[in-house]
């Protein structure tokens, strides 16, 4: 039977949700689960699911790492894992599409070299394409686990940008298995890859029609319901934020989300808790996709916020979580206060933006009492010049300055640094390196990424738009569909690539971590804990231990001063008070 029925006696139709790999686990999904939550209010009956904590994945996932590692030198892996990626998702795409041997080895080649500057021979090049192969055959496998127990009506699937050769995979089986089963696809590849303008998103949807029914552009929620009811024209594939109004003439209000049903996952695979306060960003960084997709900043209640938080940990005994906004800069205050108000002991990492306030000590201590656990921070260059380009907003001596404080609080820092920013010289670079160097002992961790450059989407697409060059040849998009894109120009993509290894063996020499396993976040806490008095508990403790940890509360000396300045009307981290030097650009 497929077909759920409603508590008013009317049937409706059930739902199966699905994040494909290969997406990091950190979290259960938050967009499906919330989606989950939205759609059962509507008497929908949703099951959901996430494919990346799966064990017989993970080990066909570090198969394909480890046949690469036979051949790539240990100088030329660089973020090893991270830039791996692009090889991994074009294969993938690759093994879907080939239909001619010959040509389908020669890309693979290409991927490498283009990637680590090796050039694999004919018998490695195999070797990648049986793992490839393998991870086909567990993906089919582990859909017919759900088609077994029941056939759903729809089959909603998030897809990412490393996420889309699953994604399509996974519709093109199910229809030829089971054609009854409506395919949506959603999720933030249309913020990347596929972003509205780009001439790929009208070559996959035409490549796609036969297996996929319908696309969801932007907030999924208000649009997957009225693709259910049947109230959206049904000739259109792409629904999109403009086709909200059409449907009572009001667009949806995200804000008014309900907190995620996570109840079909097991909790105990992932280090943190999803949540999320805010939606957009203030800022119009260059290489970002944000702004344009998400448009401007909105700002959950921060009450609602924290009783949301307070009821998942009540939920699931998770104190932990990881904050999915671009930027919590602008609320942080608040919801630290929210937290040290209700005398709650909630910890959490999330991503913010170097700014003055952040570089007060007293200002860490008061985010550290409310639960600010890390704090992964853009630092992106210590190049001013290449900051300028960048439209950040920033300096070097502000994110040594803001390093400083957190650091001064326990609070862990991931740093993100972008290599390659079309301007970038080599001066430039090593003005990186000094800073890395410089703020050594206040860094948790240091990640860096290239300038991944999309057709459209990002605020300097455009800008960039007359350097646009191929990275693969214009024959391959047969077999990887969506276009590989980079910027002409200073610097090459072979220098930014030895930037890149340049920047993770500085890290090295430096004992600098960049931890993916959970022996090497151990070991990352461990060294945080020797240089930072005040540190944070490590990771450990909250996967481990059952009851709550409230040693955040030993930092009460430093919220009673700032509550006292609430009560007189004169708080330094309320709104009115916040960022006296950048309000306006927070307006």
């Amino acid at each position: 039977m497929s077909t759920a029925e409603a508590s008013d006696g009317q049937s409706k139709q059930s739902i199966l949700l699905l994040l494909l790999p290969f997406w990091t686990p950190l979290i259960p999904p938050m967009g499906i689960a919330s989606l989950k939550s939205y759609l059962q209010a509507f008497g929908y009956r949703v099951r959901t699911a996430d494919a990346n904590v799966d064990k017989e994945y993970k080990v066909i996932y570090d198969r394909y790492f480890n046949t690469i590692e036979e051949f790539v030198p240990q100088d030329k892996r660089g973020n090893y894992l991270s830039i791996g990626a692009d090889v991994l998702r074009n294969h993938l795409m690759a093994h879907m599409h080939q239909n001619d041997t010959r040509e389908y080895n020669d890309l693979v080649k290409i991927l490498v070299n283009k990637t680590y500057f090796v050039k694999p021979n004919d018998g490695q090049v195999e070797a990648m394409n049986s793992v490839v192969a393998d991870f086909y055959e567990w993906e089919i496998q582990y859909l017919e686990r759900f088609f077994a127990e029941e056939i759903p009506d729809v089959l909603g699937i998030t897809a990412t940008k490393d996420t889309i050769p699953a994604t399509m995979f996974a519709f093109r089986y199910v229809r030829e298995k089971y054609p009854q089963v409506k395919n949506i696809m959603g999720g933030p590849v249309f913020s990347e890859q596929l972003a509205q303008g780009c001439p790929d998103l009208e070559y996959v949807e035409r490549v796609t029609k036969p297996y996929i029914d319908k696309f969801i552009i932007g907030n999924g929620e208000f649009l997957f319901l009225r693709c259910l009811e049947r109230s959206l024209p049904e000739d259109q594939r792409i629904y999109s934020s403009k086709d909200e109004a059409a449907v009572g003439g009001k667009t949806f209000d995200y804000l008014s989300i309900d907190v995620p049903d996570y109840s079909d996952f097991t909790l105990s695979s992932y280090p943190y808790m999803g949540a999320e306060g805010s939606t957009g960003c203030h800022f119009d960084c260059s290489f970002c996709n944000v702004p344009v997709f998400f448009g401007k900043f909105k700002l959950k209640d921060i009450s609602q916020t924290a009783e949301h938080m307070i009821e998942l940990y009540r939920r699931h005994g998770t104190q932990l979580f990881y904050m999915a906004d671009h930027m919590i800069n602008t609320f942080v205050d608040d919801l630290a206060a929210e937290f040290v108000k209700r005398d709650a002991s909630i910890y959490y990492s999330a991503y913010m933006r170097v700014d003055n306030h952040g570089c007060n000590k007293e200002t860490a201590l008061f985010w550290r009492r409310g639960g600010l656990y890390r704090a992964r921070l853009g630092v992106d260059s210590g190049s001013e010049h290449v900051l300028q380009l960048m439209d950040k907003q920033n300096t070097p001596d502000r994110s040594k300055a803001m390093l400083s404080s957190l650091a001064y609080a326990g609070i862990q820092t991931t740093t993100y640094w972008l290599i390659g920013h079309p301007g970038e010289t080599e001066e430039d670079f090593q003005a990186t390196l000094d800073l890395l160097e410089e703020c050594k002992n206040d860094i948790w961790e240091a990640e860096c990424e290239y300038l991944n450059y999309y057709y459209t989407g990002q605020s300097h697409s455009d800008k960039w738009g007359s350097k646009r060059e191929l990275v693969y040849p214009a024959s391959a998009k047969k077999m990887l569909i969506i276009d590989k894109w980079g910027v002409g120009g200073v610097p090459s993509r072979e220098e930014i690539f030895s930037r890149v290894r340049r920047f993770v063996r500085r890290c090295r020499e430096l004992g600098i971590p960049n931890p993916y396993t959970m022996s090497e976040i151990k070991a990352a806490d461990e060294r945080w804990q020797r240089l930072h008095q005040n540190s944070v508990p490590p990771i450990m403790e909250f996967i481990n231990r059952p009851s709550n940890i409230q040693e955040n509360k030993h930092f009460s000396s430093h919220v009673r001063a700032k509550s006292k300045r609430r009560d007189d009307g004169d708080f330094a981290f309320g709104k009115a008070k916040m960022y006296e030097e950048e309000k306006s650009i927070y307006s």
